[in-house]
């Protein structure tokens, strides 16, 4: 299943002066005068790859959101879970993660086919409120044997592989703080009831739909 090439411009076309991000943002910048503070936060807070602080809270995580879009720029978000360490810190430079059976969608995977930028939007809901943002260009794999998956059942079909071109943090300010019971989610099954599927059906005439891909 490989075959989803990186692209080096990893959030538009770059600046003239090489700043991060898209011209957009560097225009909305200096219209609303806060340039100086977005270049302290450039300076500060952006990273290339990711550092050791950043490797451990990504292996503490139990769920992440994801952002993709299509060939056509067509938006999709959503949440991944697993275990603590479903997602694998390869290295400083590269993430990856197990995409588990879903209601067979794949919305996330086939606008990674198209296009292979996406966004993995990482947050400590229970303790700091902190939240990581993962940047970059991926690859989809049918197997990865430097990755493990912990859920210990076979129904990975794919490999998530994400070459970091950007991370940087979120600030904790906002965040509200939960709190986590313990629970066992019966991983990858088709389960209806599980699932939720019917919840936002109003019609027994309508089709069960999955909640997840």
């Amino acid at each position: 299943m490989e075959g989803s090439e990186s692209n080096s411009e990893s959030r538009g076309k770059q600046a003239d002066d090489q700043l991060p991000g898209s011209d957009g943002e560097h225009e909305i910048q200096a219209e609303l005068g806060t340039e100086e503070r977005a270049r302290r936060f450039y300076d500060s807070a952006m990273k290339e790859s990711l550092t050791e602080r950043m490797q451990s809270f990504i292996d503490d995580r139990i769920m992440f959101f994801l952002s993709t879009a299509d060939g056509d720029g067509e938006t999709d978000c959503s949440p991944r879970f697993g275990p603590k360490g479903f997602v694998n810190v390869l290295d400083e430079d590269r993430i990856a993660y197990p995409e588990y059976r879903g209601n067979g969608v794949q919305a996330s995977l086939g606008n990674m086919r198209e296009n292979p930028q996406a966004t993995l939007l990482f947050v400590d809901w229970w303790e700091t409120t902190v939240g990581l943002h993962v940047n970059g260009a991926v690859t989809l794999r049918e197997d990865l044997p430097e990755a493990v998956d912990l859920t210990d059942v076979d129904k990975t079909k794919v490999w998530v592989e994400l070459d970091v071109e950007e991370a940087y943090i979120h600030c904790a300010k906002h965040v509200p703080q939960l709190a986590i019971e313990e629970f066992s989610p019966p991983w990858g099954t088709d389960d209806m009831e599980a699932k939720k599927a019917g919840y936002f059906v109003d019609s027994e005439s309508e089709p069960e739909r999955a909640t997840t891909e």
